[in-house]
């Protein structure tokens, strides 16, 4: 690493990227390069992403016995907050593979020897203060609406919920704040890891380049963040098993969504080894 830099570039200075207006039909192909990259090896992808639904159990059986089961969905639906972080090891390989070089599983750990690491880690702490917001967030609806005491049991709970006009107005407004969390990410990190992990452009520019993407294609983005958060829930209902292959699929689609909003820079782009 060349040196410890996380607002501004290795060069220590803001330089806006340019982005292209895009279609429904580029995200359409994103996506379809996004499933092949997922079937060309897809053992070590699903490797990668185990620790995503497993992880997601535990916290669902760590909840179904405790204070903490109101929280079972905000946590479980929380983790589409830090998805994109989740995913810059998928990032790398299909940056590997664009190359035509060796997309081995072990290389999505090399984003540890990225010069854009600590702007990386500084957009990775952003998505995780949404995330811990968006769980007090949540506590505060189930308290305003059901108090401080935790439910019963699990089946009492979701009676609560699924029963009474309380309980729906918690899934209707805890919908309604959770898209504006979904959005707050959206138009912070579309594109901010994939373009980190290929030019070490600063965190700070990285985020604008996001906003700026959402701003020149709005709908489109929309129309992507909406492709994400259906297939995220198509992915949890099994278990949350799912998640192991809608994830990388994701991820790579992502990627290759980078490559078509923002104009490519062989000038600044990071070396593939």
């Amino acid at each position: 690493m060349a040196g410890f830099h996380v607002i501004a570039g290795a060069s220590d200075t803001l330089e806006h990227i340019k982005v292209r207006k895009i279609g429904i039909s580029d995200l359409i192909d994103a996506f379809k390069k996004g499933v092949d990259d997922f079937m060309v090896q897809p053992s070590h992808i699903v490797f990668l992403c185990l620790i995503y639904p497993v992880a997601g159990i535990v916290l669902a059986a760590w909840t179904s016995g405790s204070n903490a089961l109101p929280l079972l969905f905000p946590l479980v639906s929380g983790f589409a907050l830090i998805g994109p972080f989740a995913a810059i090891g998928l990032y790398e390989i299909s940056r590997r593979r664009e190359a035509g070089i060796d997309t081995a599983w072990s290389h999505a750990f090399e984003v540890k020897d990225s010069p854009a690491l600590p702007s990386i880690a500084a957009v990775g702490v952003l998505l995780v203060a949404l995330f811990i917001a968006w769980l007090f967030a949540a506590q505060m609806l189930y308290t305003q609406l059901f108090g401080a005491n935790p439910p019963d049991s699990l089946s009492a709970f979701f009676g609560e919920v699924f029963t009474t006009s309380r309980g729906w107005t918690m899934i209707i407004l805890g919908h309604l704040v959770g898209l504006a969390f979904a959005l707050a990410v959206l138009v912070t990190t579309v594109v901010a890891f994939p373009l980190l992990l290929d030019r070490d452009v600063g965190a700070y520019e990285a985020v604008y380049t996001s906003a700026h993407v959402v701003l020149v294609n709005p709908v489109p983005m929309l129309v992507w963040g909406l492709i994400v958060s259906v297939l995220l829930i198509l992915g949890s209902i099994p278990l949350l098993a799912g998640l192991a292959v809608v994830l990388p699929i994701l991820g790579h689609a992502t990627w290759h969504v980078y490559r078509k909003v923002v104009e490519p820079s062989p000038a600044t782009a990071r070396p593939i080894e």
